[in-house]
């Protein structure tokens, strides 16, 4: 293997003795959580040492890098998540090459992932962000709505077509009630996945946890953790 075939090998190996650790912790079947690999400024060529090594869920947080990225690895079997705040402008893009929308926050964006959707013959799961930062019936400058939200906002999502309604995504807060406790956030994020389900019974996916916190996410019974550091390093500045 490359040196860098041979890093990620070992950082993958960490983080599924970690995952694995943190499952056996909460009584759960390893095969409960997925772990998609975020591969944010990192290159397509990364991305196609990850397909080799077994990766099967990578996510991007900006159109711009990622539409040329999917692209270049449109040959890999796998499924591209986007995670970072999508403004519409850039919808139809995302609509091309993303699996799953982790980011959906308003209905101005439902609208339009349905229309670039059906336009592209497609069909984007989406999960709904929740910010746990945000003030009631609004939205969190870093992306997400506020818990109170989350109903009404999933209810567009699962009337809206070319949109499948697959559950939430949320990121431990920096600030407010839960600023510090990630494990106390990804556990109302569960309260809340528990009352989507009852209403949406086919919404069961919980998007949790990160390098850091990604065993509070396991605990609270997340289904997919978002590792990129721990996988691929500290990432380099933008510019």
């Amino acid at each position: 293997m490359t040196d860098r075939k041979t890093e990620l090998a070992g950082n993958l190996a960490r983080v599924e003795d970690r995952i694995s650790a943190a499952c056996a912790a909460a009584g759960r079947p390893r095969q409960d959580v997925t772990l998609i690999v975020v591969t944010k400024t990192y290159p397509a060529s990364d991305v196609r040492l990850l397909a080799d090594l077994g990766v099967r869920h990578v996510a991007e947080n900006r159109d711009q890098d990622a539409a040329p990225k999917a692209a270049e690895c449109a040959d890999l079997p796998l499924s591209w998540h986007f995670v970072g705040q999508l403004q519409t402008n850039k919808v139809r893009s995302v609509a091309s090459y993303a699996d799953v929308v982790q980011s959906v926050d308003r209905k101005r964006l439902v609208d339009a992932l349905s229309a670039a959707a059906v336009r592209g013959g497609r069909e984007l799961g989406c999960l709904i962000q929740v910010a746990f930062d945000a003030e009631s019936g609004g939205r969190s400058g870093r992306g997400g709505v506020a818990p109170d939200g989350v109903a009404e906002l999933a209810d567009a999502v699962a009337e809206a077509q070319g949109l499948r309604l697959q559950g939430l995504m949320a990121v431990a807060p920096l600030v407010g009630p839960y600023a510090d406790r990630p494990g106390a956030a990804f556990d109302r994020l569960m309260e809340i996945s528990s009352s989507l389900r009852a209403v949406h019974p086919a919404a069961t996916m919980v998007s949790a946890g990160m390098s850091t916190d990604l065993e509070d996410a396991v605990a609270a019974g997340a289904t997919h953790v978002r590792v990129g550091t721990a996988v691929l390093g500290v990432r380099p500045r933008l510019r």
